[in-house]
């Protein structure tokens, strides 16, 4: 899977606006319907947030995957952030989130849920490509260097 297929240049802030981790995730949620990827936002908000809520996902290195399925769209979407400041996501390794990945899928497919969680955790497992990221001054640069991790992803396959 090519996280380019899911991701539209567009779904990608940088610098949130958000300060918390809650106002992140929704913040995400919100970019996703203003670019017409879910249907209800605030049924997108509830989903994740509940998922959230049953344990944390603040994956280490300053990464969060918050994901969550809903009715609210038709196929897997997915929106990337990166706050101004470090945020607290009661992280697995203690340490603040600086890249926010969102996944919102519908109740009924469960494969490209899957298999795009496990992609973003094999692209950010490389310390070079999280430097990267985390480098990115505004979404057209984050977006490019996903398409480039892409390219390279299909070229190795």
């Amino acid at each position: 899977m090519q996280l380019t297929d899911i991701l539209q240049s567009t779904c990608v802030r940088v610098p949130l606006q958000a300060t918390d981790k809650q106002g992140a995730i929704f913040e995400l949620v919100d970019l996703l319907a203003e670019q017409g990827q879910i249907t209800d936002a605030e049924n997108a908000r509830e989903a994740v947030w509940q998922r959230e809520a049953t344990r944390t996902t603040g994956i280490g290195h300053g990464l969060a995957i918050p994901h969550g399925k809903t009715n609210a769209c038709s196929g897997l979407v997915m929106a990337i952030g990166k706050p101004a400041e470090p945020i607290d996501f009661q992280s697995i390794d203690g340490k603040p989130v600086d890249v926010i990945i969102l996944l919102v899928s519908p109740v009924d497919q469960t494969g490209p849920h899957i298999q795009a969680l496990a992609t973003v955790s094999r692209m950010m497992t490389n310390p070079d490509t999280r430097a990267a990221i985390r480098d990115a001054r505004n979404g057209d640069e984050l977006f490019a260097l996903i398409r480039a991790q892409d390219q390279i992803t299909a070229a190795n396959q």
